[in-house]
């Protein structure tokens, strides 16, 4: 039995511990805004947040967040979308959209560190992949979210 804090929710499942997170969220409670793209930690679809920290939860075994807090882009948001989420469509970030929400929640973790992040510094922090190559726009929406014109 896994226990752990989803969403601010208190979660109990009956998985293995070596189920990796992605697979828990996805298939066993059915929190399908979480891709899958690699496998490997690599492609960032699979970002969530634990305990606020932008991790991948393709390679995460859901037995070492017990006790933690995991956020999904599912609960990014409160009553009103996250000004993320708000930038992402403003600046017309989305593409094809696949790795958008591994994208918006690396960009969330940074934010929340670092209100005004330089370009070099969103550079170095989002390692997520975009097949469509859309960073330019994701770098500007973050701006605009850090500074809240949105």
């Amino acid at each position: 039995m896994q226990h752990f804090t989803l969403n601010g929710q208190a979660t109990k499942i009956d998985v293995e511990a070596d189920t990796p997170l992605l697979w828990v969220l996805r298939d066993t409670l059915g929190l399908t805004g979480t891709k899958f793209g690699c496998g490997v930690a690599a492609c960032g679809a699979c970002t969530v947040h634990l305990d606020g920290e932008a991790v991948r939860s393709c390679s995460l075994p859901v037995g070492e967040v017990a006790g933690r807090r995991v956020t999904t882009i599912e609960g990014l948001a409160g009553a009103r979308p996250h000004a993320l989420q708000i930038a992402w469509v403003e600046h017309q970030v989305p593409q094809c959209g696949y790795c958008q929400s591994g994208m918006i929640m690396a960009a969330a973790a940074l934010l929340a560190g670092n209100a005004e992040p330089s370009d070099a510094e969103i550079d170095e922090s989002m390692i997520n992949v975009c097949r469509c190559g859309s960073y330019s726009r994701v770098r500007r929406a973050i701006h605009a979210a850090g500074k809240g014109s949105v």
